[in-house]
């Protein structure tokens, strides 16, 4: 069998390998900038950016930066929602030299301490209705500029605090000319792992330029210019939006259409004014658009392509949203070490539904086995996908040892459990890693137990993802109490709500005397998820 027998899949019109500019990210950018400099770059409600007024306003964001003292390989953070600022902010610290920190805007104080401890981030960006959060970790961490945007105008910055558009405003000439590399990190992409704690994946302007064009070539008839509109609302912290959102469709001369959260009602009108042309999302997405029974009426027809990865994608969502709309759906997989493509299936030739799809050009796939990672397996055997390429992390921020660990003789381990067909589609069909993905999210199990067992009255806690029809997955946690104590699911609940993003809350609880546990006191995961599995959903749904 060939060693990538997916290549005599390939449709007409991809190729196996491609040239890569010798550029930064902001500098692949600028280039399109120059191409479309009259259309239109950014929709958001009521207002439109040219590419030339955004690169005005990213060239004065660097030059604001510079002056506040960030140079090259500072640490800048960007805790925004979809809006202009978020896209002004990125590129405009890139073009500093500095290195982007995504934050999700759904953190609590103790996930945005971690994020800024570890990356060292001397400077962040957030917006007005977050700030108080940032507010409340001050003490706890080394802050040197704080910068906050106004989108809704709740909040006045208080001493510590700037006005990010009065800071641009006030800034004067071209910024600096700092001498910045391909193999320089662009951004920490923070991601979990085996243990659960989150690290920074150094994205470098090599990979993420590199992984847009392997992302175009995929589809030789993806749209450019002013027919790419995208639905922008993946949000853009996140690596798949960042990439196959915002990167990609910037590159392509294509409109951004930013919408901060995705509500279907507000989607739908969203859809009805600006007609897109590609909606990248997860299924839950999909699901949301297609349960409605009116959808027709917003022009959904609009859209072409939409992408899909996150989580398997239900043939039957797909086969429906695709009658009804018109569009085609490409499931794909990508990893945020990954930047994060690195499968899709193909637009334009055999797609096969419920795989991944092949690897994107200039990608390596391998199935090996799980005990020691260097044993290829066979097609139709299980074993822990590897991955190697162009758009692979250069490691994670100051953690040499998971580094090692999760980059072998030039291969990243995934942790994911995988098949590779005769014809090189892969299929994911577990995770070595406990990971939950809930509605696209990544939940790690571990997180959300040091913070049960915070509780005064929990004893032990082990969490797990159940099935769920809407989200894929949602979390669950088995509680036992410490003797003589009391605690209800809804007081838990309101508990982990306090000191979790909203994602990572468990929607069901159960109480138990006690929990499995291995020889040295571990609560054994897979046994509860063994006796979940064989429950019927009427036994489950009584244990909440």
């Amino acid at each position: 069998m060939s060693e990538r027998p997916w290549l005599a899949h390939y449709p007409p019109g991809v190729p196996a390998t491609l040239e890569y500019p010798e550029v930064t990210l902001d500098q692949f950018i600028e280039q399109s900038v120059a191409k479309h400099a009259d259309l239109t770059a950014l929709r958001f409600a009521t207002i439109t950016m040219t590419y030339r007024e955004l690169w005005g306003r990213v060239l004065r964001c660097a030059a604001a930066l510079a002056a506040l003292g960030v140079g090259k390989g500072d640490r800048v953070a960007l805790m925004l929602p979809n809006c202009p600022q978020y896209v002004i902010a990125y590129f405009g610290t890139l073009r500093a030299g500095g290195i982007v920190v995504q934050v999700s805007p759904l953190s609590t104080p103790r996930e945005l301490v971690h994020h800024l401890t570890t990356s060292g981030a001397e400077t962040i960006i957030v917006a007005d209705m977050l700030y108080p959060v940032v507010q409340a970790v001050l003490p706890q961490v080394n802050l040197t500029n704080v910068l906050v945007t106004r989108l809704r105008g709740e909040v006045t910055p208080g001493p510590e605090a700037r006005a990010f558009e009065e800071v641009l405003m006030g800034t004067t000439g071209a910024p600096p000319d700092v001498q910045v590399t391909p193999d320089d990190v662009a951004v920490l992409q923070y991601t979990g792992g085996t243990t659960g704690i989150a690290k920074g994946a150094m994205l470098t302007h090599r990979n993420l330029v590199v992984n847009v064009l392997q992302t175009a070539a995929t589809n030789p008839d993806f749209p450019s210019g002013a027919d790419l509109r995208v639905l922008t609302v993946l949000p853009l912290f996140h690596v798949y939006g960042m990439t196959v959102c915002m990167n990609l469709g910037l590159a392509r001369g294509g409109e951004l259409i930013l919408v901060p959260r995705f509500e279907p009602a507000e989607v739908l009108e969203t859809i009805k004014a600006t007609q897109p042309t590609s909606f990248p999302g997860v299924p839950t997405m999909y699901v949301a658009i297609n349960s409605v029974p009116n959808a027709e009426e917003y022009g959904v027809g609009s859209i072409r392509f939409c992408n899909s990865g996150g989580a398997p994608m239900p043939l039957e969502v797909m086969e429906s949203f695709e009658r009804r709309f018109g569009a085609t759906i490409i499931e794909g997989y990508g990893l945020s070490e990954t930047s994060p493509v690195t499968h899709a299936n193909p637009a334009t030739g055999l797609r096969k539904p419920g795989t991944i799809g092949m690897p994107v050009p200039d990608t390596d796939a391998e199935i090996v086995d799980v005990d020691t990672g260097t044993r290829v397996l066979q097609p139709g055997e299980a074993g822990e996908l590897r991955i190697r390429g162009p758009q692979v992390m250069a490691g994670y921020w100051g953690m040499p040892e998971e580094t090692a660990d999760a980059m072998r003789d030039g291969w990243f381990y995934t942790g994911d459990i995988a098949t590779m067909d005769e014809d090189g589609y892969f299929t994911i069909i577990d995770r070595k890693k406990d990971m939950i993905l809930a509605s696209g999210w990544n939940v790690y199990p571990r997180e959300i137990e040091e913070v049960l067992y915070e509780h005064p009255a929990v004893l032990e806690a082990g969490v797990i993802g159940v099935p769920d029809p809407y989200r894929g997955e949602t979390v669950k946690a088995y509680v036992a109490l410490k003797p003589g104590a009391s605690a209800t699911a809804e007081e838990l609940e309101a508990y982990c709500r306090e000191r979790l993003s909203a994602y990572k809350v468990p929607r069901a609880f159960e109480f138990r005397d006690t929990l499995p546990k291995s020889g040295v006191g571990k609560v054994l995961r897979r046994v509860l998820l063994e006796e979940e599995r064989q429950r019927t959903p009427e036994e489950s749904a009584t244990s909440e």
